[in-house]
């Protein structure tokens, strides 16, 4: 891959040059400002960007925003506190960043720590497509409970944001559960699901193995694991990527739906991402009943899974992440009523 450097610190560059070149990618230039690096995007578009936050002259939040703008390619967050910087990323990543990794560092040894993480990251980019998973035999809940509807939704680059538009615009009384497989790394999944709470009116949770579903509340999937649901509407979390590409995957989702014993009336929604992840799980539950939405190309950051989604036959209606959450209030109010 042809790589773009964007950082202000002589040795995180330095870094950075060693991990990628080592691993055969190519620094195509190098950008010590975010105002430099849209310069140099713009003359010389890469396949990735890696994308310091504080920086001088203009942050990576909106250098991103501005490449997303001018000449869009793929955008890796690479900074050196994911924990300091989280509203920085978030702006990032609704801007239109991929993903977010650590800064790797040399040890006082010479060995340089986070190389691993960061080469994995580039190499799910470098693929951006989805693939499928065989599924694996889901545990039972107890059958007698009563299960809500559900609100499945999957979402990737540009989905925080995108997220809290959508959740932010639901009542508090809204009467389906709600799962979310967002593409976010590990470290910050828990971040993700602290902020999306403190966005919107109904309570949001990061998911945990056993939960159960339940009306009006959201549960995000964890960065690192895959989430399930089982009969009964419980939680369930599985190591990753298996055949999949992404961690989590909005098809592992999608897939353990069909059987999982929620009502007719329950609905999918795929938001602004990169790749293809979540379509065909979302024309599996079209046949079976479902009401599926996508998000439309003009509010998309990128209209590659909602678009795959169209262009299969997988959504029922294309939607305006504006107008989402009517349409949804809508479809549960509707089919609520005796």
């Amino acid at each position: 891959m042809r790589i773009g450097i964007v950082n202000d610190q002589a040795a995180s560059v330095d870094v950075l040059k060693k991990v990628v070149t080592a691993a055969g990618h190519k620094v195509l230039w190098i950008a010590h400002n975010g105002e430099r690096a849209v310069e140099k995007c713009c003359a010389q578009k890469p396949d990735l960007v890696l994308m310091d936050l504080v920086m001088p002259v203009l942050d990576g939040a909106g250098a991103t925003q501005m490449i997303m703008k001018k000449c869009p390619c793929p955008v890796l967050i690479v900074t050196a506190s994911i924990e300091a910087n989280s509203t920085k990323i978030f702006e990032a990543m609704g801007a239109g960043a991929l993903d977010v990794v650590t800064t790797p560092s040399t040890s006082p040894s010479g060995e340089i720590n986070g190389e691993r993480e960061l080469l994995s990251k580039i190499s799910v980019i470098g693929k951006l497509q989805g693939h499928g998973m065989a599924r694996e035999p889901l545990k039972s809940a107890p059958k007698a409970r009563l299960v809500p509807p559900l609100l499945a939704i999957g979402s990737s680059t540009g989905g925080p944001s995108a997220l809290a538009e959508l959740l932010g615009a639901l009542p508090v009384d809204f009467p389906a559960a709600i799962a979310i497989a967002q593409h976010v790394d590990g470290n910050f999944s828990e971040n993700l699901a602290q902020w999306l709470d403190s966005q919107v009116k109904i309570k949001v949770n990061l998911a945990r193995s056993g939960d159960l579903m339940q009306p009006g509340v959201a549960v995000i999937s964890p960065g690192d694991r895959h989430m399930r649901l089982a009969q009964g509407g419980m939680v369930e979390l599985t190591l990753g990527p298996g055949d999949n590409l992404y961690v989590p995957s909005v098809d592992v989702l999608f897939d353990s739906l069909c059987c999982a014993g929620f009502p007719s009336n329950s609905a999918a929604v795929l938001l602004t991402g990169m790749g293809a992840d979540g379509a065909r799980g979302m024309l599996g539950l079209r046949n079976a009943g479902w009401f599926t939405v996508a998000q439309d190309k003009e509010s998309s950051v990128v209209w590659g899974m909602p678009g795959a989604a169209v262009k299969m036959g997988a959504a029922r209606e294309v939607c305006a992440i504006g107008n989402m959450a009517g349409l949804l209030v809508r479809h549960f109010k509707k089919r609520f009523r005796s």
